[in-house]
């Protein structure tokens, strides 16, 4: 059976674009520099994504296009009878079970996109209490079920549609729509009062400000923000042999730190347009400070009032709907490939089974609030489990294996297209996947669990 592959160089960039693009970025992206000094933090984010970022996208492009197999197998099929099976399958139940309460907080952002879209997201309209609005939602016994399920038809139908006419087609039409509206909405902060000072918080690089507590928390933002050990070697797999991986990787971090700026121009000129308000409190909860931003800064234009939070949450939409489908497919790849059903049915079984969870894990936040797994209620635990615990060591192992298990041969091969394309950096590559990835990556996983304790 013909395997399924991106028909257009364009189409599979921003597939994968829209793979690392989510809500890490307009959400987890502008906190983080709003709690690390603002421009220290994105200077030294700028650099980490050259480092350590791209030669990792690059690094899971290498081995998603050699295998031409989901990440389940991949490994199996480029070092079989080896230990280093587990990598690919660690790498397919991390996605599938980030995806099903990820699907969750996807639910969560278009009840607020409905909310926006409808005019009920004002102060007065949510009792004066953003926080009470939000938390009423939540632990509601029926609304976040109802959107999810919502949510999970969405993802199902794109998914079930295939590589190319789902996918990529959705991703042609999703993207787009994603950076202009971006756009718009910087364009409209350009024009608040606070925009000098958001600019300069964002922009005024000062050096004195970078400390080792930035630098980590820059890293360990870039480790997520391009989704590295989710599976991004499924996507890989689809890409044709005429695909420059180097300069794709290239273009993937840019655009995933791209759009990631562009929501702090929206962010920043918004909070400081606010008196009293500080950035690194403002933007930590995007259901409760945000709306309360968004009030505030517009109060006296009610056009505005509407127009900026609708749109917002709708970026926030789209972007998290392109991460979920990602998501999805590293399972959805995974059950079809490894038992020969068909790409709806496989796409069925991920769909219903990971619907089940999270309607227990919604349900776990309010009605049955009794569930709990180390003290933790069931999204919290599962988003522990996976990206502070299986995601770093998945991610470790993707760079140890194409570093030292791989050829260095069969690397040059597939990143030059055989020859196809230059590849003059590749001691350069090599030395970064061998020893500071691995470091870095080790790095990440010591302060994680010196932050737990």
């Amino acid at each position: 059976m013909a395997r399924s592959a991106f028909v257009s160089k364009f189409g599979g960039l921003l597939a994968v674009a829209g793979s690392a693009v989510g809500l890490g970025n307009i959400w987890r992206f502008p906190t983080q520099v709003g709690q690390n000094g603002g421009s220290a933090f994105l200077l030294v984010y700028l650099g980490i994504i050259l480092i350590f970022g791209i030669p990792l996208l690059l690094t899971e492009f290498i081995i998603g296009r050699r295998a031409k197999a989901n990440v389940g197998l991949a490994y199996r099929k480029l070092a079989p009878g080896s230990p280093w099976g587990w990598i690919g399958t660690a790498s397919s139940l991390v996605a599938y079970f980030i995806f099903t309460y990820y699907v969750i907080i996807v639910a969560w952002v278009l009840f607020y996109f409905c909310e926006s879209a409808a005019g009920n997201l004002t102060l007065e309209a949510c009792n004066n209490s953003f926080e009470s609005h939000f938390g009423n939602f939540v632990t509601n016994p029926w609304k976040p079920l109802v959107f999810t399920g919502i949510t999970m038809g969405i993802i199902h139908f794109i998914i079930s549609a295939g590589v190319e006419k789902g996918i990529e087609r959705s991703s042609k039409l999703l993207m787009p729509a994603l950076f202009i509206i971006l756009l718009i909405l910087a364009g409209v902060a350009a024009t608040m009062p606070g925009a000098g000072e958001g600019y300069k918080f964002l922009f005024d690089f000062q050096l004195s400000k970078i400390t080792p507590e930035v630098c980590l928390s820059a890293l360990g933002q870039c480790f997520y923000s391009v989704s590295i050990g989710m599976g991004l070697i499924t996507y890989a797999s689809y890409f044709r042999r005429e695909v420059n991986l180097g300069r794709t990787a290239l273009q993937v971090g840019l655009i995933d730190t791209f759009v990631a700026i562009l929501a702090g121009l929206i962010i920043f000129p918004a909070v400081f347009s606010v008196p009293g308000l500080s950035p690194a409190e403002s933007t930590g909860l995007v259901f409760v400070s945000l709306p309360s931003v968004f009030n505030s800064a517009f109060r006296d234009n009610s056009v505005l009032l509407w127009f900026v939070p609708t749109f917002f949450y709708c970026i926030l939409f789209v972007a998290a709907v392109t991460s979920a489908m990602f998501l999805h497919e590293v399972a959805t790849a995974f059950v079809a490939e490894k038992t020969g059903y068909s790409r709806r049915r496989s796409a069925t079984l991920v769909s219903v089974s990971a619907l089940a969870i999270a309607f227990v894990s919604s349900l776990s936040l309010g009605p049955w609030d009794f569930l709990k797994v180390f003290g933790m209620n069931l999204i919290d635990f599962l988003d522990y489990a996976t990206s502070k615990l299986i995601l770093p060591l998945t991610g470790l192992g993707s760079a140890l294996f194409l570093g030292w298990r791989m050829k260095k041969a069969d690397v040059v091969d597939e990143v030059t297209s055989s020859g196809m394309f230059s590849f003059r950096w590749q001691g350069v590559f090599l030395f970064i996947i061998r020893f500071i990835v691995p470091a870095l990556i080790l790095l990440i996983m010591v302060s994680q669990l010196l932050m737990t304790k």
